[in-house]
């Protein structure tokens, strides 16, 4: 079976790096599937979950809230603005963020204040999203 080297970076540390069989990851223009051999790409990240699968078959899960993905003849790489394992988010955390960005959309001031309320809810429910894909694969 063939690998590809993957590296998940943050601004503040690597979350990831090994070989890997595949990853699914959403950029700009919808979801897309990273196998070896993948042709070059270079796209932007949605805020969401990132899926890896090893050569084992485990998959694991990864929060990204964006970025950028870069897929390399041997090595992929995503860069992200802030990233985590799919345990490590605080679940508390982002449904208060969600509710306090919702709160904030409704109490508009200003078409800035408006736009940064709908960025910070949209990262909120992407983490929400990987936390509730985490449960489903463990059943729980």
């Amino acid at each position: 079976m063939y690998t590809f080297q993957l590296d998940i970076v943050s601004a503040e540390k690597s979350i990831f790096s090994g070989t890997v069989d595949s990853l699914v990851a959403t950029g700009e223009l919808g979801e897309l599937g990273i196998t070896p051999g993948h042709a070059p790409l270079l796209t932007k990240l949605k805020p969401g979950t990132v899926k890896v699968t090893d050569h084992d078959g485990k998959v694991e899960h990864y929060y990204v809230s964006g970025g950028m993905l870069e897929v390399q003849p041997h090595v992929t790489t995503i860069l992200a603005d802030t990233a985590a394992r799919a345990d490590d988010v605080d679940e508390a955390a982002a449904i208060a963020a969600k509710e306090a960005a919702e709160a904030a959309m409704t109490d508009q001031n200003s078409e800035i204040e408006y736009s940064k309320a709908a960025a910070e809810l949209a990262e909120a429910v992407a983490q929400l999203r990987t936390i509730q894909a985490i449960r489903k694969k463990v059943g729980k």
